[in-house]
């Protein structure tokens, strides 16, 4: 079965899903975007991602292209249309299509919306959890506004060749003065050597991670020691525990950073009781 999209209205076949090479999203990386996790064909948090969605076009001053019902149905129909049981659905807005310049086109251009979705394989994704994945640190050289989650990636993707160059699957990003923001596509977690679980606190640096949020609501409910604060590359090597999360990914425990071994080398109890309680936290639609 071909694979379908939404583009602007209208659902296509893949080959035949294109878009204007002066649609802003290609000159200027001028949009932005959300992943949302798809299970037993629902939508995973789909409230958050479109309350920071919202968010996202009102930095940027992006209109927003419909209303949050009619996204929802296109999101849902996208999933439908492509039989994804569990994997993703991914949304794109754009400025829209206009003649090449940097200010921003006349009022009433319309946005460019696109929609696609794909399956993942549930049972590879365990497996990669039960084993745990390796992690490199890199500087972060990404702009001032990373909380927007603009499709200005560029970055990101130089950190992810890095990681797969050095044969691990995350980059960690590590500021002037040492300390871990996130990861190129997640965020970043460890656990302290007395057990205290430590992520980095909102703000210009870090995207809001959805998964993030949900995981400090399980990690509450279980009665976890937790702080929202910066930490350094060393602190990440001394940790008990280190883990990222995603939409793709919820909590994934990593075993190694820079090719060190954290802890045993192997998942820790934190990372897999959190990933274990995750959906029961998390909101369907």
């Amino acid at each position: 079965m071909s694979r379908i999209a939404y583009v602007n209205g209208r659902y296509l076949p893949h080959e035949r899903a294109q878009v204007s090479i002066e649609d802003r999203g290609f000159q200027f990386a001028d949009g932005v975007y959300e992943v949302c996790e798809v299970r037993g064909g629902h939508l995973v948090d789909e409230r958050r991602h479109m309350a920071r969605l919202d968010r996202s076009l009102s930095e940027l001053r992006i209109a927003r292209p419909m209303s949050a019902a009619a996204l929802s149905v296109v999101m849902h129909e996208t999933v439908r249309r492509n039989r994804v049981r569990d994997g993703i659905v991914y949304l794109q807005i754009t400025r829209g299509v206009a003649r090449r310049d940097f200010p921003f086109p006349p009022e009433g251009t319309p946005r460019s919306v696109i929609v696609t979705s794909r399956s993942n394989d549930p049972a590879w994704l365990e497996q990669m959890a039960g084993e745990g994945i390796a992690v490199v640190t890199v500087p972060d050289i990404r702009w001032q506004r990373v909380d927007i989650k603009s499709v200005a990636l560029l970055p990101n993707v130089l950190a992810k060749q890095a990681a797969r160059d050095r044969g691990a699957r995350e980059a960690w990003l590590v500021d002037a003065q040492g300390r871990v923001t996130e990861g190129a596509s997640s965020n970043a977690w460890i656990v302290s050597r007395d057990g205290t679980l430590i992520t980095h606190p909102l703000g210009r640096d870090i995207l809001p991670g959805i998964t993030r949020s949900v995981v400090i609501d399980v990690a509450r409910a279980q009665g976890l020691a937790f702080e929202e604060r910066a930490f350094t590359v060393e602190e990440a090597y001394a940790a008990r525990e280190a883990f990222v999360t995603s939409a793709g990914q919820i909590v994934m425990p990593v075993v190694s950073i820079d090719s060190r071994p954290v802890a045993n080398g192997a998942p820790g109890l934190v990372a897999s009781a959190l990933r274990r309680d995750y959906h029961r936290h998390a909101e369907f639609s």
